[in-house]
């Protein structure tokens, strides 16, 4: 019998960039009036809404996006462990939303050997939470939507359109997603951790 497929998020499910947020906030209120404690609580009050929270912040204030530290960006300290273990028994997969040279980043990080697939928006053409972009990855792995599980930091972008093409689904509480929460069955996750480590409880 073949290996079921477990997929995830990159951005604040296996890579933490809360670094990279931080500096983005110092960057974006640098020249406004706006306070950084003000900003990342507005931020905050549009992850609880499903939405993106930095941009949207962004557009609220009317502050031109500065860029992205890629730099600040580390693994989360469980993470090559509980890949590691899972891809033993399982698949890896990728469905992600992120810029060219998803793979060479992982590589850099040093996951790469524990997955198989990588599927990021950038090289796609297309983005969660379409759910086009998780067809074109259970199309490549070869696999039923109900074989397989998404896991993800955010309900808007994972959760909701995983569960929608008939996924299951497990939420990763990290990142500023961690204030979203579910307004109606359709949206609750069949499970919901704290850390990836906690994965090793589920599978």
């Amino acid at each position: 019998m073949s290996k079921g497929w477990l997929f995830f998020d990159i951005g604040s499910t296996l890579v933490d960039e809360s670094e990279c947020y931080q500096k983005r906030c110092e960057d974006i209120v640098k020249e406004s009036s706006v306070s950084i404690e003000e900003f990342q609580k507005k931020m905050e009050e549009f992850a609880r809404k499903k939405k993106s929270a930095f941009i949207a912040a962004a557009k609220y204030y009317d502050l031109p996006v500065p860029g992205w530290h890629s730099e600040l960006e580390v693994l989360y300290p469980d993470a090559e462990e509980v890949l590691s273990a899972l891809s033993k028994r399982y698949n890896i997969g990728i469905i992600a939303n992120q810029s060219l040279g998803s793979k060479e980043r992982l590589q850099k990080f040093g996951i790469l050997q524990y997955i198989q697939l990588v599927t990021a928006s950038a090289e796609e053409g297309v983005s969660k939470p379409e759910l086009e972009i998780f067809r074109i990855a259970l199309q490549r792995a070869g696999c039923k939507p109900a074989h397989a599980f998404m896991i993800g930091d955010r309900l808007d972008n994972d959760i909701i359109p995983a569960k929608e093409i008939g996924m299951h689904t497990i939420w990763v509480r990290q990142g500023f997603a961690k204030y979203q929460f579910a307004d109606n069955e359709n949206e609750i996750p069949d499970a919901q951790v704290d850390s990836l480590k906690e994965l090793m409880g589920i599978f």
